[in-house]
């Protein structure tokens, strides 16, 4: 046995090894989701697809899963939208302290979710606005747009400096230079940080908790669950998070990727 083909080797039991560490917990939960008993644990009792009707049919469930997609995608647009906005001022205009304002919109992704949702819980009660939905969205805009920003502001590159001028010289407007040329040009990175806020909005959970009140999240209204013990309707909503995370991925490889080959 050479050398090359030991080390083809371990490298497969190495990525094999890895791949098992990451998806082992997510095979049993979808697994045992199937489970026909009381119980999602072992043993294996044989397939049934009571849980994900038991699921469909808790409007609780199916509300909590509605307000994390309106959430997640009301407030990816806008963390979207005020990233693109705050990346291209820094990226194409000598503003004073220009270095200190991106460090200021990167901080926020060094502090914990925790910290920051109880100084917003803080200013909250202070402005004596009623925590809601609008709320949660608020703190995920706050979580989401330094990711947003990092993403769109590191491919602004030199290269679309010269396509923005020529655009100028055939008499565009800064205006729609940004809106027509730039944002088309960057909106791989736009899509990739759009789908990224979304799928961390829709698993974030400190801040969903602590900034509603009656409608909440689904990962709040999974932690209810399981405060009264395990419950196999558990592992079906896991089971389904997962699979609309799959959707998501694949989506991002066929609009952000697959257009990316094309160009």
């Amino acid at each position: 046995m050479t050398r090359k083909t030991l080390a083809d080797i371990l490298s497969s039991l190495y990525a094999v090894a890895i791949f098992g560490f990451i998806f082992l917990p997510v095979a049993v939960l979808v697994l045992f989701s199937f489970q026909d008993g009381r119980l999602p644990v072992p043993p294996f009792n044989g397939a049934s697809l009571q849980w994900y009707r038991a699921v469909f049919a808790d409007g609780k469930l199916m509300g909590a899963m509605l307000n994390s997609l309106l959430v997640g995608i009301g407030s990816s647009i806008v963390a979207c939208l005020l990233g693109f906005l705050a990346a291209y001022a820094l990226a194409r205009y000598r503003l004073p302290g220009s270095a200190l304002q991106r460090g200021l919109l990167i901080a926020p992704m060094t502090v914990s979710y925790l910290i920051i949702a109880l100084g917003l819980l803080t200013v909250l009660n202070a402005l004596h606005l009623p925590l809601s939905l609008w709320t949660v969205s608020i703190g995920h805009v706050v979580i989401n747009l330094p990711l947003c920003f990092a993403i769109i502001y590191s491919s602004m590159g030199d290269h679309h400096i010269n396509i923005e001028r020529a655009a100028r010289d055939l008499g565009a407007s800064d205006l729609k230079v940004m809106a027509l040329v730039t944002a088309p040009m960057l909106m791989p990175s736009i899509l990739a940080a759009f789908f990224l806020s979304v799928t961390f909005s829709w698993d974030e959970f400190i801040i969903a908790f602590l900034l509603s009140r009656f409608d909440v999240t689904l990962p709040v209204e999974i932690w209810n669950l399981l405060r009264s013990g395990l419950n196999p309707k558990t592992n079906a909503i896991g089971s389904l998070v997962f699979l609309i995370s799959i959707l998501v991925l694949v989506v991002v490889e066929l609009a952000v990727f697959g257009r990316a080959k094309k160009s």
